[in-house]
């Protein structure tokens, strides 16, 4: 078995300090999704009040395109070449690469055309009406129009994380954002010499940043790395490739699926309170939303540790991985809740003045700030079952979590009085369920079983 010098140092390095050394590049890069997601939020605020309850409604299908694609079938992808290198077998990993980019291209367009002849129902469902859906569209017909360029660019980005290499990935991500920061606030507000295309701009932004660093990651693969080398001149695709990378992949995208989902009947009952409550619930919605590449930071620095420990048959290693990563993405989103628990107007108070709009958001701050660390928890663990193979009990803790929202939302949006308080601390009740659930199932599946 022919183990490079790097995987050598994932399977026997000592694990904290080789899974911080492996997240930050991860942590900095998400910080720059950070960076986007104000960045955003703060030019659409500019662009007015509807526009900003427009975003909240869409912002949901944004994420989901996102966790699909770099943590979801990204994670099998990631999991299933670190695996392959874990075994010696490199001939085997550069093959996986190219069906994973199979699977991102189909994928892309796939998402493409559900979206595009799905949006305009998914949109009124969640109570888009009037200018709000107007915008809504606006945004979303550019966005999905372009997800092959996001399918594609966390793709790559997983296939190079999977080698254990975690810096080129990250810094095509964060010149990403640049691009996108850059593109979308100079075409949504017309800067400098560029027209001001409202909503449509802002989502161009995406479309051109993430297209921008699928290419710089294509390069990379092709001429600037020797891991794994893509048999594009041999190109020949067989199932049971496909399959290595789908009964993880696949399973795993239930994950996502139902946090949007938990996402979508908690915005359908916000919308309930009116456009004030639902603005403020979009402010701090994207803070819900952004705090979890906090943890796809850390968790996905475990993949390849796990799946090459799992590759080589370190069962015992690869699950001291999964609670560490676990512990320290509990303990980087139990600081970061509490702050803005504490001082949520540090967080609302940069996108808005407007009094009702406020209040709501901080209201959500308040009651949420406390399940974040159970959240951040349970979504490290998910990303270290990815890499072993083992995804099942994360997504059954995801279906409790998202049976609790649901029966308990739908009873307090009914009961619960004049304000959303109830709901949202029905959205921290289901953090702190999934954190503990996940925990459980982890804890008591095999993972020296082999998947079926």
């Amino acid at each position: 078995m022919v183990q490079s010098a790097s995987t050598s140092r994932l399977l026997h390095g000592a694990i904290l300090p080789t899974l911080l050394r492996l997240a930050i590049p991860n942590v900095l890069a998400l910080m720059m999704a950070v960076v986007v997601g104000i960045a955003e939020t703060y030019y659409v605020g500019k662009l007015g009040t509807p526009q900003l309850a427009a975003m909240a409604i869409v912002f949901p299908f944004v994420m989901l395109t996102q966790m699909m694609s770099n943590g979801a079938m990204g994670g099998g992808v990631s999991s299933a070449i670190s695996r392959a290198l874990g075994a010696g077998d490199r001939d085997r990993a550069g093959t996986l690469a190219l069906h994973a980019l199979a699977i991102g291209a189909g994928e892309g367009a796939a998402y493409s055309l559900l979206f595009l002849l799905l949006s305009p129902a998914l949109f009124r469902l969640l109570g888009g009406k009037g200018d709000v859906l107007a915008y809504a569209m606006q945004f979303g017909h550019v966005l999905f129009s372009g997800a092959i360029s996001v399918w594609l660019c966390n793709t790559l980005a997983a296939v190079v994380r999977g080698t254990g290499n975690m810096r080129v990935p990250s810094g095509a991500v964060m010149g990403a954002a640049i691009v996108q920061v850059l593109v979308g606030g100079s075409l949504g507000l017309g800067l400098g010499p560029f027209p001001a295309l409202g909503m449509t701009g802002v989502a161009l932004g995406s479309v051109v940043g993430m297209g921008c660093g699928a290419a710089v990651l294509l390069a990379y693969l092709q001429w600037g790395q020797d891991a794994l080398q893509v048999p594009w001149r041999n190109m020949r695709f067989e199932w049971p490739m496909f399959r290595d990378i789908l009964r993880v992949g696949a399973l795993a995208c239930f994950s996502p699926v139902q946090s949007i989902a938990t996402a979508l009947i908690m915005t359908s009952l916000v919308a309930r309170y009116g456009p004030l409550a639902m603005a403020g619930y979009g402010i701090g919605q994207r803070l819900e939303f952004l705090m979890i590449p906090v943890a796809f930071g850390v968790g996905v620095a475990s993949v390849p540790m796990v799946g090459m420990a799992i590759g080589s048959q370190m069962v015992a290693r690869a699950r001291q991985v999964a609670w560490t990563a676990g512990s320290v993405a509990g303990v980087v989103m139990l600081v970061a809740g509490s702050v803005f628990m504490l001082f949520p107007s540090l967080w609302s108070g940069m996108f808005s003045t407007v009094p009702g709009v406020l209040d709501n958001a901080n209201l959500f701050l308040r009651w949420m700030g406390p399940g974040f660390p159970f959240m951040g928890f349970g979504l490290a663990l998910y990303f270290a079952s990815i890499g072993s193979g083992h995804v099942l009990g994360p997504i059954m803790a995801g279906t409790v979590r998202l049976a609790v929202v649901g029966v308990a939302g739908w009873w307090v949006s009914r009961h619960g009085g004049e304000t959303p308080a109830p709901l949202f601390a029905v959205g921290m009740t289901g953090m702190i369920v999934y954190g503990l659930a996940t925990s459980l199932f982890v804890w008591r599946t095999n993972w020296g079983q082999r998947p079926s």
